[in-house]
């Protein structure tokens, strides 16, 4: 896939990490661009900030920002930063702090129903961050106001920063959860566009929409795929060339 091959490319010109949260969600981001959301009308919003190298490679496949700028991501002066910055076009909001991506959207979506105004708002998460108060906050909100504008996209990657997600917090029962809070819950591959497609692309009257993602960390490079240290590293020349080369 081309956005995976973006992701490698991009991260090892400019020596920077957080690959393996890029790749678990670059299928993800394809579907919910691939039709699902409208720019003149919905609004997305990466919560996970730090996976906005996967967000800038679908803007520059989509013509949103230029190959050209692409290739200064993370370089001197550029707009293009490890976290998204709303400075940049296709950014509505500057995120990066984990756990404030659901507020934002239940208030642009209450705002939207306020104003009349069409249109969804979309909400891309990381499992970790349900460990943050805030969330819950959110979600709770969301049920209470029948926000059926809102849906959040759960990359349940199985992984954090320093330890797989069971280890910190356990959520195998986050559907239940999440579903006692007014909100209808689905789950889908993470990595099948159509499945993604199929449980995002239609909402119920009066609900918000959670959908559980499940995902792989470093999807589609061997040695990544489930390995807590990419969450940081960057790939050498070795690592590099075997990455393109299992990509394709």
């Amino acid at each position: 896939m081309r956005i995976r091959r973006l992701i490698i490319e991009q991260s090892k010109r400019a020596h920077v990490g957080h690959i393996g949260s890029a790749l678990s969600i670059a299928d993800i981001l394809v579907a919910l661009f691939s039709g699902i959301v409208d720019p003149e009308r919905d609004t997305f919003i990466l919560s996970k900030g730090h996976a906005a190298l996967a967000q800038y490679c679908v803007l520059a496949e989509l013509g949103v920002i230029s190959r050209q700028m692409l290739d200064t991501y993370c370089g001197d002066d550029s707009q293009l930063g490890v976290h998204p910055d709303h400075t940049l076009p296709g950014i509505t909001f500057s995120t990066g702090s984990l756990g404030h991506g659901p507020s934002l959207g239940a208030g642009v979506a209450l705002a939207k129903r306020i104003a009349g105004k069409p249109g969804r708002v979309f909400v891309l998460m990381s499992d970790a961050e349900l460990n943050e108060g805030s969330v819950w906050e959110a979600l709770m909100f969301a049920g209470h106001h029948h926000l059926e504008n809102l849906t959040v996209i759960l990359d349940n990657n199985g992984q954090q920063a320093l330890a797989p997600t069971a280890e910190v917090i356990d959520l195998s029962g986050i559907s239940g959860l999440v579903a006692a809070l007014g909100w209808e819950c689905r789950r889908a591959d993470g990595h099948n566009v159509g499945a993604l497609t199929d449980a995002v692309a239609t909402t119920l009257p009066g609900n918000p929409l959670f959908v559980i993602a499940d995902t792989v960390a470093g999807k589609g490079v061997s040695f990544m795929e489930r390995q807590v240290k990419w969450h940081y590293l960057p790939v050498n020349e070795t690592q590099f060339a075997q990455a393109v080369e299992e990509i394709g």
